[in-house]
């Protein structure tokens, strides 16, 4: 089933929130949304009774999907929307594709936690996307999610959560010195958290001492491998958040790091370098227990 989506009006609908709620109908076939270019300001959530969806942009830089709520905007009952509900876009989907678009919070620096994508799946893709924010731009809560040469921005935890993803030629962007890339909550007994494979993590003039993770549960599991890191990249790569007893239960590991922010005799004492035979392990297949993204 396909359906088509213009700002300009010239396809099935104008909004995509409209275009989503349609398929109550759809009897749980896969839907593909296509989404003319064109700025899209609304706030889209994908519920948990859709069908598998593919949400296809036709050119990355010209299909923007952007709103502006932040932890303090106040919603429908007069209370502050915390950090949880104030996505743009909003997955709560089991299974959701989204491949050439841009997804964006808009509310700025200095404004708090502001969430451009909130990906609470079972399986969730990204394919050629780039999510824009600041604080806290990317939550991964659950499942098993897929990034493929995506890029991501922000300045403090901006990509945080529990979800086991994948991250695969991606570019991290840092806007902000004295920020953190992410915030892992992996669930104990957790094989795999986050994993960044053949990445490249780039900065804005002047950024500096920018952690690689800290912590937000005690086992937080992080992993770089083969990621070339621009000078932003603090020399000791990863922080306790001022809790030094979750130094002893979290991962923190990278693998051929490269790159002047790649100093491995300078990173803290309770991360670690992966040896080849250990990196062999990160492969998706593996990470995913058995599960690939390709063709999802």
């Amino acid at each position: 089933m396909l359906i088509t989506v213009s700002a300009q009006g010239d396809a099935d609908y104008r909004r995509l929130q409209d275009a989503v709620d349609s398929l109550a109908t759809a009897g749980g076939a896969p839907v593909t949304i296509r989404i003319k270019p064109g700025v899209y300001e609304e706030k889209i959530t994908i519920p948990a009774t859709a069908p598998p969806i593919l949400l296809l942009g036709e050119d990355r830089e010209r299909t923007i999907l952007t709103w502006s709520d932040n932890a303090h905007t106040l919603g429908a009952d007069g209370q502050p929307l915390g950090t949880f509900r104030s996505g743009t876009l909003n997955v709560l989907a089991e299974s959701f594709t989204a491949e050439n678009v841009t997804i964006r919070n808009a509310s700025g620096p200095g404004t708090g936690q502001a969430v451009a994508a909130f990906v609470d799946a079972g399986r969730a893709v990204f394919r050629n996307a780039a999510l824009l924010g600041d604080q806290d731009t990317l939550y991964t809560g659950q499942g098993l999610q897929y990034y493929n040469d995506c890029y991501i921005e922000g300045d403090v935890d901006y990509i945080f959560g529990a979800a086991t993803a994948v991250f695969d030629r991606c570019t991290l962007h840092n806007k902000r010195s004295r920020g953190y890339i992410t915030a892992a909550s992996t669930p104990e007994g957790t094989r795999f958290g986050y994993v960044f494979l053949d990445c490249k993590i780039t900065s804005g003039e002047g950024v500096r001492d920018v952690y690689l993770g800290r912590p937000w549960r005690p086992y937080a599991h992080v992993a770089f491998i083969r990621t070339v890191m621009d000078g932003s990249v603090a020399e000791e790569g990863w922080h306790n958040w001022g809790q030094p007893d979750r130094e002893g239960t979290s991962r923190y590991e990278e693998f051929a790091s490269s790159g002047p922010g790649a100093i491995p005799e300078a990173r803290v004492a309770w991360s670690r370098q992966l040896s080849a035979a250990e990196a062999g392990d990160y492969r998706i297949i593996e990470i995913f227990g058995g599960w690939h993204p390709e063709g999802y």
